[in-house]
């Protein structure tokens, strides 16, 4: 594959051409540099949780350090799984198959991207489908 290379400030527009070279190539950067951010964050977590060895006297102190770190586990979990999805993503930028809705094949909303790349659904697809588990979640 050829290297792309992208001009500062560039940003996916609707007169290029969808998912061009250019536009999968700032993707790519996008959801690589989320996932090395991720990837930073959790291991600056281990390490604190490592290093922290504080031995609480007072029952409340040690329990509110006990709740501070699973919180912090939890929130490392949920961007542990985040990391799953983008994953997924670039393997779509490989195939060919990312910014294209899973319900609909139709193209997925540039702005849609930007603001949230692991998207596999348009902007439609994914209120229907909300709006279906809503229905089903009251039942």
């Amino acid at each position: 594959m050829a290297k792309v290379t992208l001009e500062e400030g560039y940003t996916p527009s609707d007169v290029e051409p969808f998912m061009n070279e250019r536009q999968r190539e700032y993707f790519r950067r996008k959801l690589l540099s989320w996932k090395n951010d991720i990837l930073r964050e959790a291991q600056d977590t281990l390490v604190a949780l490592q290093s922290e060895n504080e031995n609480h006297p007072d029952i409340a102190d040690r329990a509110s350090s006990e709740t501070d770190r699973a919180i912090e586990l939890r929130a490392r979990d949920r961007q542990r799984k985040l990391t799953g999805k983008i994953d997924a993503a670039l393997a779509r930028l490989e195939d060919g198959s990312y910014g294209y809705c899973e319900e609909t094949g139709e193209p997925i909303s540039l702005k849609r991207l930007d603001a949230r790349p692991i998207a596999t659904l348009s902007l439609e697809a994914q209120e229907r489908h909300e709006r279906r588990e809503r229905v089903y979640r009251d039942d």
